[in-house]
């Protein structure tokens, strides 16, 4: 019923399988389509893909011989030479002994007299192994020894028949007692989130945790010098003396934070509150520095409100805040007419000033109506007065974590942008701190509350206007783009969601690359990867000694959204890409050295990993609308799916069809291993640059799900 061929099982009609809990027997094979029977005289089809798939599938009676595993060729390679050649000359041997021909039953090889399966049972040339083995000079080597060596290959492939004695890698603490160890990481754990002293002041804790467990002097004190060895050796980076309390790359559970990505205006909204560093006088005749609230959007990084308070921010001054987001900014009589909505060359005013009077009148700053709002855990933001006013207008509130100031740190970093392009400008300007403070700067002060507030609300409009280096658009990548421009860009621009790949035999055959595990999670080409489960190897080497404790990692050069990393217990786990949900389609590395290329490198690596990312997703955009380059559309087609035939009915199915869960199906791709990953040369033919495929008729762009359109949903207002 079924035949094994090349040590892997096949599946053919009259074969019985196991599948979701019960037996079934194969009845039928028709293209992609399984017919099964069951032993109660039902009847089921199933796609093969889905069978294959489940956990629960497996041969039944006597098909169901183990599946040999795909070699980990990774960490094969990682044993000793001589390890490996011993365990390559076992190879042959056990296959002698399973099929008679050293080479594989597929070899031809002749099968000699003392192997062969027909004429004598497996012991019985096991026995005869043993024996020949001991004439070559092999130590110790019995039936059991050739026995224990075929099951180690049948269940671990070529990995089962090295020494791994070679292989073992050292111990944490290495020779220590683990209950020093233990003691040294208790000492490490309790002075997280403390004031960082030195390693020296950790003894006398170690010394008390030691004796609270164990007893007094049960265990002996390490010295100074085994101390700080073991210190540097089981601490995690953000744990050591040297490292600030606050680390911004990661939580003090070691989980990387997750990077804040917005797509379209208003989907998030920071909001908080400080002092600025310039003095105004109050009502009352007091000189202080006034509280600014202000309200920034993340995609646009547009600032949609700011509000001036001479004393503490109340709620209901927060919850104005909300108000004055979604109005459009009057415009000062004695502003000049750039400064204008209906003046602006960089908003879409025509259309807009036809659905909303109130923007004659507006200055060129965005107004939008956030989806979610992003507040620390003051009392002002979790007050009553905020919340109802939040949900009234249907947005929705997201406390950040405590103590945690990245969560909204694009908030944080605005208010230094104010304080130095702002501020530092006017009269009674304070300075960052009370070393660079001027000695009369009380006496400067002359602007009152109200008229710092007009002197914000005109710089704000100036703002709106200048190139901003975190905002980039991917036709014009080597200009920073305004606030003004991104929110024109991204007014009708929604995100997609990309399907993950699968399947552990084809993540073995994937190319093998070695890289360290860093706090910030492991980078590859400009790339980072990076995912909760890497918080105990954050900043730890790998057990594999031989590759200078880097960690084995496998690629897919067809689809860099995701890599996977071999953890200690031998599996590999996906790690995605931290911007995946960001790029809909598969890529390669030819596509994305030509995005390296067309993108102007950022001094921030954070920064210029986002401008890829966006370059990338607009790429994809363009070649799914018809109007790539030839050369765009040629590095794109080795990916990704072919474009759905356009229709011109009025109303479209949004049912998509899958993308392929596995590997390239190229037939011309002999290797992933043997793949160009260069970038292309430069094309001097004439019109290479000329978008493929461009009739000159508007092309209706495919993405697989439904476009979010502002300027539709306008016309309902």
């Amino acid at each position: 019923m079924t035949a094994p061929r090349s040590g892997r099982p096949v599946v053919a009609v009259g074969a019985h399988i196991d599948f979701g809990g019960a037996r079934w027997q194969v009845v039928a094979l028709a293209g992609q389509s399984v017919h099964l029977a069951g032993d109660d005289g039902s009847s089921a089809v199933v796609l093969a893909g889905h069978l294959f798939a489940d956990p629960a599938f497996k041969l039944a009676g006597e098909q169901a011989e183990p599946v040999r595993p795909v070699p980990q060729w990774g960490l094969f390679e990682t044993a000793p030479a001589a390890a490996r050649e011993k365990a390559l000359a076992w190879q042959r041997h056990i296959r002698e002994v399973e099929c008679g021909r050293p080479g594989g039953p597929d070899s031809g090889e002749m099968v000699r007299v003392q192997y062969d399966p027909g004429r004598w049972t497996l012991a019985e040339r096991e026995q005869a192994k043993a024996a020949e083995l001991t004439a070559l000079g092999f130590a110790k080597v019995s039936r059991t020894t050739v026995q224990r060596m075929r099951l180690a290959y049948r269940k671990q492939g070529l990995w089962g028949l090295l020494d791994h004695r070679t292989t073992r890698g050292p111990a944490p603490a290495g020779r220590q007692d683990e209950r020093v160890a233990d003691a040294v990481k208790e000492a490490l754990r309790r002075q997280r989130r403390r004031s960082k002293g030195t390693i020296s002041g950790l003894f006398p804790l170690v010394i008390r945790i030691l004796e609270d467990r164990h007893g007094p002097g049960t265990v002996p004190a390490p010295s100074q010098a085994t101390l700080y060895r073991l210190v540097h050796q089981l601490a995690r980076p953000a744990d050591l003396p040297s490292r600030p309390v606050r680390n911004p790359s990661i939580t003090s559970d070691g989980c990387g934070f997750t990077p804040t990505v917005a797509l379209r205006p208003g989907e998030q909204v920071q909001i908080d509150t400080t002092r600025l560093d310039v003095l105004a006088v109050f009502d009352d005749g007091i000189v202080a520095r006034p509280e600014l609230t202000i309200a920034i959007d993340v995609a646009t990084r547009a600032i949609l409100a700011a509000v001036l308070c001479p004393s503490s921010t109340q709620a209901v001054d927060a919850a104005l805040l909300l108000a004055e987001m979604a109005v459009p900014h009057p415009a000062r009589p004695t502003w000049p007419d750039a400064l204008r909505f209906a003046h602006s060359s960089l908003l879409p005013h025509q259309r807009l000033l036809t659905l909303d009077e109130r923007l004659q009148g507006a200055a060129a700053r965005p107004a939008v109506i956030p989806e979610t709002v992003v507040t620390d855990r003051g009392s002002i933001y979790l007050s009553k007065a905020f919340t109802a006013a939040c949900e009234t207008l249907g947005i929705s509130v997201q406390a950040s974590p405590p103590y945690t100031p990245t969560a909204k740190g694009i908030v944080e970093r605005t208010f230094g942008t104010i304080n130095t392009l702002f501020c530092q400008h006017l009269p009674g300007y304070t300075g960052p701190n009370i070393t660079q403070r001027g000695p009369n700067t009380h006496h400067e002060a002359c602007y009152t509350v109200p008229q710092l507030q007009d002197l914000l609300d005109e710089w704000l409009v100036h703002y709106h206007h200048r190139p901003h280096e975190g905002l980039r658009h991917p036709v014009l990548p080597r200009a920073a783009l305004t606030p003004n421009q991104m929110w024109a860009a991204l007014i009708s621009v929604a995100g997609h969601v990309p399907v993950p790949l699968t399947g552990n035999d084809y993540l073995e055959l994937l190319p093998v690359r070695w890289t360290a595990v860093t706090e910030r999670g492991i980078r590859l080409h400009h790339r980072t990867y990076d995912h909760d489960l890497l918080a105990p190897y954050r900043g730890q080497p790998s057990p594999i000694t031989a590759r200078g404790g880097k960690w084995e990692v496998h690629h897919n050069p067809h689809d860099a959204r995701q890599i996977w990393l071999r953890l200690t217990d031998g599996t590999l786990a996906e790690i995605p890409w931290i911007h995946r949900d960001h790029t809909h389609q598969p890529f390669n590395e030819r596509t994305w050295h030509h995005v390296r290329a067309q993108t102007v490198h950022h001094p921030d690596p954070d920064q210029h990993e986002a401008d890829l990312a966006d370059a990338l997703d607009h790429l994809m955009r363009r070649a799914r609308n018809g109007h790539a380059t030839r050369t765009e559309q040629r590095l794109l087609n080795r990916t990704t799916p072919p474009l759905p035939a356009l229709t011109s009915a009025p109303a479209r199915s949004r049912d998509t069809g899958e993308e392929s869960a596995t590997g390239p199906t190229d037939a011309d791709a002999d290797s992933l291993d043997a793949l160009d990953d260069s970038p292309d040369e430069p094309d001097d033919a004439k019109g290479e640059d000329e978008p493929a495929g461009d009739n000159g008729s508007p092309a209706r762009p495919y993405t697989g799900l439904g476009l979010y359109d502002a300027h539709a949903e306008a016309l309902t207002w």
